[in-house]
């Protein structure tokens, strides 16, 4: 079976030069290689077929037959990397904590172990009828969450 560390050797190099980022790299029974790919500016689909070219001519068939598909990274799709937090920086995302709360609101910061999220909350404020719209910053640490992705909104 081919490892994942020869599919990393061979495009590393050219992922830093391009300026994208690896996202997901997968090789299962079979030899099929899943390689999914990102880049603060979404990556076009001529990219994903250089890409394929890279890890191809750097294989050989003869030797080890496989599958191979390169893909950009869904929008809508959870993050899997920290540069996917960082790549959406001011924008609205939904996060679900592992124990299944979920809510919304603007990525506002991302550290080395956690990020902040900026939430709307309709609050009741002492001495008024009506419960008043209120934004709190809620932190969460990467290892407490199950997922977090992208809003899209039009």
């Amino acid at each position: 079976m081919i490892s994942e560390s020869i599919i990393k050797d061979l495009i590393d190099k050219k992922l830093q030069e391009d300026e994208m980022f690896l996202v997901e790299l997968t090789v299962v029974s079979g030899n099929k290689i899943l390689v999914v790919i990102d880049n603060d500016n979404g990556v076009p689909i001529s990219y994903c077929i250089e890409l394929s070219k890279v890890i191809e001519a750097g294989l050989n068939r003869d030797e080890e037959d496989f599958e191979l598909e390169v893909a950009s990274a869904g929008i809508g799709q959870p993050f899997k990397v920290k540069r996917q937090y960082q790549k959406n920086l001011g924008r609205e995302v939904e996060v679900l904590t592992s124990e299944g709360k979920k809510f919304k609101g603007k990525l506002t910061e991302v550290g080395e172990d956690s990020f902040s999220v900026e939430v709307e909350e309709k609050v009741k404020v002492e001495g008024k009828k009506r419960k008043e719209l209120q934004v709190k910053t809620v932190s969460c640490n990467f290892d407490e969450v199950k997922q977090v992705k992208d809003i899209i909104s039009f």
